[in-house]
């Protein structure tokens, strides 16, 4: 698939290193001739100096015989005209990074695909709805559910003395028939496990069930779920200001922030909002905003190391539920294995609508969830896919991926070596790094 990607900024670059390990023809697209240099010499891709908004570079980058065309320069209006000019070149499918929720608003998706924009992506709003969903399931660490939760995959950190505790996958499986263990996140490493792993104590868990079986997976972990109704926010940041707007009075915010002029207009973005100016680093103003009677912490400041530690102070403060902004990709394993609960990370959900978009371009309602070093995609299957020629057990597949769960018929299910997968199934794949290749081939 030919890919061009307009804008080398965060987004972009991770975007285009993601893209070029998975065979992909990349073309990034950027002014910045010395950060196209870099990662010209580093990766497998091409790169073009030019201005993303005209018509003739974007020719000379060859938008108009794409598959793909990606926006997703810093600047919201850029991103749309690039797409504009992009599609009336020729480009099949365009995508913009937006800053607003304008864009997404259904009652202007035509306007906006009038404009030339076939997708839009505003991974603050992806941000905001990965926290909401830690705020209502605080046991686990990734929560990801199709058609209404009839399947669920979610990823939880195993406790010392949790019944599952040291416990081979294949006696597991023998004995729970509900479950399926999709991969295993060990130290700094994702594991698709075979029957011989141990599940040890500290491994995030990724497991495929149905929502009958959510509170047996409970037990079965040794978790308990906490009911949140008042959170504090540190950072006034643009996923701050949207997670207050979409929670839709279901928790009650307040918002730390140390920049007066933000303070000052925060209040006219989150009118219901409590805004005090301070450091939420100071455990003097945590202990006086109340932070003993707070259900959550949610740090978003625009540092990784500060959201970190912030949530590290939170915990020995007593708050059982923290969420961390964690932009520095290097440092997620890390902070997972600090045990600060849900760490969030924007590039990461950019990156996963787009891989979601490679797997099944035809969808515009199919979920991903993202992963430092994994995917986890929905994939509807299609007539003639090779993934429908023999039953599971038969199909010799790759060890990078598994196949965790599919939706049949309006019921969700598990799949074992016996299953034949049909057209029209929505199957629940879940790969590492650099096998989303592998999965495009079984499912075209």
């Amino acid at each position: 698939m030919k890919i061009v990607i307009a804008g080398a900024g965060e987004v972009g670059s991770h975007l285009a290193k993601l893209l070029s390990d998975e065979e992909q023809d990349i073309m990034l697209i950027d002014a910045d001739a010395e950060r196209l240099a870099l990662l010209d010499a580093n990766y497998n891709l091409m790169t073009f100096e030019g201005n993303p908004t005209s018509f003739t570079t974007l020719r000379e980058a060859g938008a108009a015989g794409c598959d793909l065309f990606i926006a997703v320069t810093p600047y919201e209006s850029n991103n749309i005209v690039a797409c504009s000019i992009a599609k009336n070149l020729g480009a099949q499918t365009t995508v913009a990074r937006i800053d607003s929720y304008d864009f997404m608003d259904p009652a202007n998706a035509a306007h906006v695909r009038h404009m030339g924009v076939d997708r839009v992506i505003y991974p603050e709003y992806l941000a905001a709805q990965e926290i909401i969903t830690a705020l209502k399931r605080t046991w686990v660490r990734n929560w990801f559910e199709l058609h209404d939760g009839r399947l669920v995959l979610a990823g939880v950190k195993l406790r010392t003395g949790a019944p599952l505790a040291g416990m081979k996958l294949r006696d597991f499986a023998y004995t729970n028939h509900h479950f399926h263990v999709s991969a295993i996140k060990r130290n700094h490493e994702t594991i698709i496990p075979r029957g011989d792993h141990s599940l040890e104590v500290g491994d995030i868990l990724y497991f495929t069930t149905t929502r009958d079986h959510i509170d047996d997976l409970l037990a079965l972990t040794g978790k308990t779920e906490h009911k949140i109704r008042r959170v504090l926010i540190m950072g006034g940041s643009k996923i701050a200001v949207r997670l207050v707007n979409s929670a839709h009075g279901e928790f009650k915010f307040k918002i730390v922030e140390s920049d007066i002029d933000i303070c000052r207009k925060l209040p006219q973005k989150c009118p219901d909002c409590e805004i005090i100016h301070g450091d939420a680093r100071d455990i003097d103003l945590l202990e006086d905003v109340g932070i003993s009677e707070m259900d959550a912490f949610v740090a978003l400041t625009a540092s990784s190391e500060t959201n970190i530690f912030s949530c590290l102070t939170a915990k020995e403060l007593g708050i059982k539920k923290t969420i961390a902004d964690v932009e520095n990709i290097q440092f997620i394993s890390q902070a997972e294995n600090l045990n600060i609960g849900t760490v969030i990370n924007k590039k990461l959900l950019a990156s996963s609508s787009i891989f979601q978009l490679l797997l099944d371009a035809d969808s515009s309602t199919s979920k991903c969830l993202a992963l430092a070093d994994a995917e986890v995609a929905e994939i509807e299957v299609r007539e003639g896919s090779k993934i429908t020629r023999a039953a599971v057990k038969d199909l010799k597949l790759p060890r990078e991926l598994t196949l965790a769960g599919l939706f049949r018929d309006g019921q969700g299910q598990l799949i074992s070596g016996a299953t034949q997968i049909r057209p029209g199934d929505h199957v629940l794949v879940f790969c590492l790094a650099g096998a989303l290749h592998k999965v495009e081939r079984l499912f075209t």
